[in-house]
């Protein structure tokens, strides 16, 4: 086989990690090189791999494998072992030059690195810490790290990486353990849960030991985060999202991401011929912030969905599906009900319900004051009482989804 040059085989490894979806940056600690020491920074860039911190800060990263060779064969895995594509791997060193060069032509402020499995579970990790390593220690990089740890190693090594890391994930591939045994048959759901355990161990302890010693080492302090493939096996929404709810409470995670499967070239049998609905996904991150932010339970979430089929409608978003599905929490006063109750009402975000609970101290607000907050005031208007407003009509009306759901658009392709 010919010698690949790095620029061949970052061209193949940066295509081959386009299927991990967990890179976003949020949380990272703030590091400068302004003062003249040190190289790279979390606070500025443009970029390469796009993901977006709380706020709003547009972070790019360089999104590579080490190598896309494995040893697993996951059917699934457009890398696993049999999968017939062209194979590459990156050297350590190639790779702390690649993100230096990177970071120095202000295409970059960080890196996030995964590997296939070669050789074995420890020898892949110790290659992986030993890039974070050079970057912090040789060349005093402080821009952001993303590392992709692997369950099997030794959690020697991945506490390693979480000294040098901003951030670690490990990925729970599918979300039921049926799922990950057929279409895995060489990963432990109780490994990976685990490891996550682990490393959520090893951030509370580095946390605490921080708050009464200065001069405690950072454990990733962005946290740890995880990725499920959505649509590979029988699991519905509810299944999903009740199973992203655990990682939650059990691991601290900051982030649970979906990934929509994608068909991949020469694949199982046991593998759908389709890939699902992308509006899936979307409808799944949506669940998910309602979790995270407006105190919805995964049994508020599984509610609104198809009680049948367990899976969540894609013409409307989950906030406005539970909302249909239990009228008669509805309408609720803007100018009396409590905060919980405001964040139920379609159409209306956490920043909209903190400025409501802050005019309302002062006068009592009308339909047009909540027109100002919103998007769209006709999909808040069935939901909600104001002082000039009293949706009877709309409240009284048998079928309500026609009017709330937004309007399809058939776009021309070659409009001018």
């Amino acid at each position: 086989m010919a010698q690949l040059d790095v620029q061949q085989k970052l061209a193949i490894l940066a295509d081959a990690a386009k299927y991990d979806a967990s890179c976003a940056s949020s949380g990272s600690v703030k590091r400068t090189s302004r003062d003249g020491k040190g190289i790279g920074s979390t606070d500025q860039g443009m970029g390469i791999c796009h993901a977006y911190a709380p706020d709003g800060r547009c972070i790019s990263l360089l999104k590579i494998l080490l190598t896309n060779s494995c040893i697993f064969d996951c059917h699934y895995c457009i890398n696993r072992k049999s999968s017939n594509v062209r194979r590459a791997r990156f050297t350590a060193e190639e790779v702390v030059r690649l993100t230096l060069s990177f970071y120095r032509r202000n295409y970059i402020e960080g890196l996030f690195l995964s590997s296939g499995i070669i050789g074995s579970s420890n020898y892949t990790m110790e290659q992986m810490v030993e890039v974070a390593r050079s970057l912090r220690e040789d060349h005093d990089f402080r821009g952001y790290i993303h590392l992709k740890t692997i369950p099997d190693a030794d959690p020697e090594l991945v506490h390693q990486a979480g000294l040098h890391a901003d951030r670690l994930s490990i990925n729970v591939e599918l979300p039921t353990v049926a799922g990950l045994t057929r279409l895995a048959p060489e990963k432990s759901a109780a490994r990976i849960e685990g490891a996550m355990g682990d490393t959520k161990t090893a951030i509370l302890d580095t946390s605490d030991a921080k708050k009464r010693f200065k001069s405690a080492p950072r454990f990733a302090p962005a946290g740890q985060s995880t990725q499920m493939i959505v649509g590979a096996d029988a699991a519905t929404d509810g299944d999903i999202v009740t199973k992203a709810s655990t990682l939650y409470d059990r691991f601290g995670l900051r982030r649970v991401y979906y990934s929509a499967f994608s068909p991949i070239p020469d694949a199982s049998a046991v593998l759908p011929l389709q890939r699902p609905p992308l509006m899936r996904e979307h409808r799944l991150y949506q669940s998910d912030w309602l979790m995270r932010f407006y105190d919805y339970t995964p049994a508020d979430v599984v509610a609104a969905a198809d009680a049948t089929t367990g899976m969540l409608p894609l013409d409307i978003d989950p906030k406005l599906a539970w909302a249909l599905k239990f009228r008669g929490s509805f309408p609720v006063d803007v100018n009396r009900a409590p905060r919980e109750a405001l964040l139920r009402v379609p159409g209306l975000g956490v920043k909209a319900v903190t400025a409501i609970l802050a005019a309302r101290r002062w006068r009592r607000l009308h339909l047009a004051d909540v027109a100002r907050l919103t998007v769209s005031v006709a999909k808040v208007r069935p939901f909600l009482i104001a002082e000039d407003w009293r949706p009877v009509a709309l409240s009284d009306r048998a079928e309500l989804r026609p009017v709330v759901a937004p309007k399809t658009e058939q776009l021309e392709l070659f409009a001018a």
